[in-house]
């Protein structure tokens, strides 16, 4: 296929040459259409004369199914049948598409206005070329699954007019279809690589495997705060299927002087590289290697960090993010004070494929391929490490076995690309699972201490405090609720810095921030003696978001989902022996309420089940979305429960999985998920699930054993789950 460069993005229609029938007309062979310019990425379009549509995916597919959805939206708008659709994953390509990231579950809602157009611009497109073939209006003619009909009931697939339509003038103004007439959204779709991944076809980084690849191990330091100081690799070297062993670092450093904003979650080390003729033999010659660590930073432990993050609540260094009104008056008037401090560990990624990248580095280019979760930012930080042209760097995307936001980083390409840069091999690095946990880009430890003043029966004044390893929240999170209820608001952070590489973790800050507040609430209500919802539903209409632009949430939506989820979970309807807890959360633009459901087993606390309502706007593809939801919720519950890792001396406490405790599936509760049905645009539905259930199962826990839990996981306090035992306050 000939295509050309779109300068300002575009969209290409033309045949899939892999077609063996020759083209019924005689024009020039399918071009470059236009240059479209849709602001946040563009869709590539084939359509071969068979009628058969190639859909290409622009943005990572790490599970969220972006793959299937985003084809869906513009399949809907070219008014094809799904079963005529082939997908494929797009490659990197920052001239023809924006935002290709999978991050901050954004795809969808950054996608939805671009994605229709596209689709609703081709069809107008091909419908102009088949109505000039006939000779009548456009408007006259009608368009269903990939068949256009003429007013006198003449047909044309898209395949037999689609090089006309290459030539014609692209239309200013089409015009997209209306909610009800959609046949595509909003239908149950099976994600398209379903049969490669339950067949075992490749599909994922860990499958690339090109003629002539070899393989990295990588000895990296044990501890942060270590730099290599001598190293002996005479035994690995020996070893069946070794290559070599070389040492890699020089590139790395120069990154981290030069932009240190990307290279910042590399070591300064030097690290020690095995390559082999698989992964086996290099994971096994990396053990043989004879490594001296030296101690060149502080050797930090969780001790430390408990002691400095208490400080820094206790101290008055702040920013301050968020202040309405002024709380030290209203703390002041108050006839009553209520505060509490929550605690949170560290948590790695885990996801289930390790991280890994593929890398080929020669002068004419540098060929990327692998999972990664910004692979703009990537291909940008390689070029700058081995000082190449953007132009010269080629990245391919796989589909991505988890990502969680570890993929964000890519100190794995960083690596594949130093070490192929220097043994002029194409060479894949591949983790171990203790690789993985050992230098990982965590979630950070961090507390948060919340303060409320009760005057006269009303919240008066809130005050929340954040102390956080290395970053803080974002500057959206104050807008959230409780945001605009309360005349007296203000939110400070803190944070302590460490050489320990933190970084974004599904759904980052409110992952634990929903679980502090939403629990802050239920204590809050009893503390006032008034119902728990109904608390919530007074401040929700105190709320005037249109008058303060500021404001994230709807008040509106979010009343919805919280009636929604008391009728659906049976709120205060359940039997005696079911104890309930409810949360209401929004975050990553969506609306969410859980409800918990937990009961007592052989004297244990036992999570059944979790009613689940998302406002997340137009669903695209339902399955996929419940895929999601179900995920997020079954997260959240398990990291609230066992979630934890600690560090001595600089070095994890944990690193795999037999001392990091991850849910068992028979642990998983039932996770029933209702959406609520409108017409407005999407929004994100990868992360908003998972912060609302550890606040929902909090509460819960509370209502079933009388205790209030402060401290996740909940597990490292095994004596508060007992039914009956003393309550422990801070």
């Amino acid at each position: 296929m000939r295509t050309t460069s779109l300068a300002g993005g575009g969209m290409l229609i033309g045949f899939n040459l892999f077609q063996a029938c020759k083209p019924k007309v005689t024009l020039e062979p399918p071009v470059d259409l236009s240059q479209l310019d849709y602001k946040d990425f563009n869709a590539f379009i084939k359509i071969a004369e068979n009628g058969v549509v190639t859909i290409f995916s622009p943005n990572p597919e790490i599970g969220q199914g972006v793959k299937t959805s985003m084809p869906m939206i513009i399949a809907e708008e070219l008014e094809v049948a799904w079963k005529n659709v082939h997908v494929v994953q797009g490659k990197l390509d920052q001239q023809n598409f924006q935002r290709q990231v999978a991050g901050g579950s954004q795809s969808i809602r950054f996608g939805w206005d671009a994605l229709r157009q596209t689709g609703a611009t081709a069809k107008q497109m091909l419908v102009n070329a088949a109505a000039a073939r006939w000779g009548v209006e456009a408007s006259e003619c009608t368009v269903s699954e990939g068949v256009i009909t003429s007013p006198t009931g003449e047909t044309l697939g898209y395949g037999e007019v689609v090089t006309e339509a290459s030539n014609l003038e692209v239309p200013e103004d089409v015009s997209l279809k209306e909610p009800k007439d959609y046949k595509i959204i909003g239908q149950e779709t099976p994600n398209v690589d379903i049969d490669e991944i339950i067949t075992g076809q490749p599909l994922f980084g860990l499958d690339y495997k090109p003629e002539g690849m070899v393989y990295a191990a990588v000895v990296r330091p044990p501890a942060f705060g270590q730099q290599l100081k001598t190293f002996d690799a005479s035994k690995a070297k020996t070893m069946p299927g070794v290559i070599d062993v070389v040492t890699i670092g020089e590139k790395a450093r120069k990154l981290i002087e030069a932009q240190p904003n990307v290279g910042g979650i590399l070591s300064t080390s030097d690290k020690v590289v095995v390559i082999a003729a698989s992964t086996w033999q290099a994971f096994k010659a990396k053990e043989a290697i004879q490594a001296e660590w030296e101690d060149d930073e502080r050797m930090e432990s969780t001790a430390d960090h408990d002691q400095e993050l208490n400080s820094l609540l206790d101290g008055k260094e702040f920013n301050t993010m968020r202040e309405d009104g002024n709380v030290d008056k209203a703390f002041a008037e108050a006839d009553k004070v209520l505060e509490r401090t929550y605690e949170a560990p560290f948590l790695p990624h885990n996801c289930l494929e390790p991280m890994n990248f593929y890398a080929d580095i020669t002068d004419a280019k540098v060929h990327l391929v692998g999972p990664i979760q910004t692979p703009a930012w990537k291909a940008g930080a390689v070029a700058a490490m081995l000082d190449r042209k953007p132009e010269e760097i080629e990245l391919e995307m796989t589909r991505q076995g988890g990502g969680f936001g570890r993929r964000l980083y890519g100190d794995f390409v960083l690596e594949a690309a130093e070490i192929s840069d220097k043994i002029r091999k194409p060479v894949k690095v591949v983790y171990t699972r203790e690789d993985d946990m050992n230098d990982g880009i965590y979630r950070m430890a961090l507390k948060y201490r919340i303060k409320a003043g009760i005057k006269d029966g009303k919240v008066t004044a809130y005050h929340l405090k954040e102390a956080a390893v290395n970053s803080n929240m974002y500057g959206l999170i104050p807008n959230f609720f409780p945001a605009g209820a309360i005349e007296n608001y203000k939110v400070d952070v803190a944070a302590y810095k460490s050489n320990i590489t933190t970084g974004a973790w599904r759904a980052p800050y409110t992952n634990f921030l929903a679980f502090a507040e939403q629990s802050f609430f239920d204590e809050l209500a009893e503390f006032m003696e008034v119902d728990k919802i109904q608390l919530r539903v007074d401040l929700l209409k105190q709320v005037d978001a249109a008058a303060d632009e500021r404001i994230q949430y709807s008040p509106e939506r979010m009343l919805k989902v919280i009636d929604m989820a008391v009728e659906k979970s049976g709120w205060g309807t359940k039997p005696g022996n079911v104890y309930q807890g409810f949360v209401n959360y929004y975050c990553h633009n969506s609306h969410v309420a859980e409800v918990a459901d937990v009961e007592i087993e052989n004297g244990k606390p036992v999570v059944k089940k979790i009613t689940c309502v998302v406002d997340c706007g137009i669903v695209v593809n339902p399955l996929g979305a419940k895929n999601q939801a179900e995920g997020g919720v079954v997260d959240g519950v398990g990291h609230s429960m066992f979630g934890d890792l600690s560090f001595e001396d600089g070095k994890p406490m944990a690193t795999n999985f037999d001392r990091y405790r991850l849910i068992r599936m028979k642990e998983a509760p039932e996770v029933e998920v209702h959406f609520v049905e409108n017409e407005l645009s999407p929004t994100g539905l990868g992360e908003p699930t998972l912060p609302p259930a550890g606040g929902a199962i909090a509460n819960a826990l509370k209502a079933a054993t009388g205790n209030r839990l402060y401290q996740q996981p909940f597990s490292k306090n095994p004596e508060l789950l007992i039914p009956g035992k003393k309550e422990l306050i801070g």
